[in-house]
């Protein structure tokens, strides 16, 4: 089964316990292994700034279920966590979305792998970094924490802690 790496976000209401939920959920799961969690990251929003700060991070799974199969996936979870859609880049109960799926790279109009904007965000290479510094981007062929290291993102992010008890139930 192919490992996977999926990016969470939330900056609504109890950010925290919407992330707890949704990772719940993604563990429950059939056709999904939960591997990792990131550290949970306190970040400033992108795109659109004028909004609360997140809380982000990554996980990593592996996974029977195919790509678009497993967007469906997450697509069911924000709904089921209660994420309303509003504007692009705005405020989100939770936001989960797919970074690398193996060595893929697929390029549709519902789905683009490796994430085409993961090279560019704080928020999601710290947290991938700390579970899979050593993971290779399909597109660049450079290990996530040489992206990392070449960062340029003046958004400020600081590790806010775990996702709690769910971080040590799933290792």
């Amino acid at each position: 089964m192919p490992l996977a790496y999926i990016g969470f976000g939330s900056n609504i209401g109890d950010r925290l316990a919407h992330i707890q939920n949704a990772i719940h959920t993604l563990s429950k799961t059939e056709g999904i292994i939960l591997q990792k969690i990131s550290s949970v990251y306190k970040t400033d929003p992108v795109g659109y700034e004028a909004q609360a700060q997140f809380l982000n991070g990554v996980a990593a799974i592996q996974t029977s279920l195919s790509p678009i199969s497993l967007l469906n996936t997450l697509k069911d979870i924000e709904t089921e966590v209660g994420r309303q859609h509003r504007i692009r880049w705005g405020p989100r109960e939770i936001d989960l979305d797919i970074l690398i799926y193996g060595d893929l790279c697929l390029e549709t109009e519902k789905l683009v792998i490796p994430h085409p904007e993961m090279h560019l965000r704080g928020f999601v290479l710290f947290p991938l970094a700390e579970i899979a510094p050593d993971v290779v981007h399909p597109v660049f062929q450079e290990t996530v924490q040489t992206l990392l290291e070449r960062l340029d993102d003046d958004k400020s992010i600081s590790e806010s802690g775990s996702i709690g008890l769910f971080q040590t139930c799933f290792l």
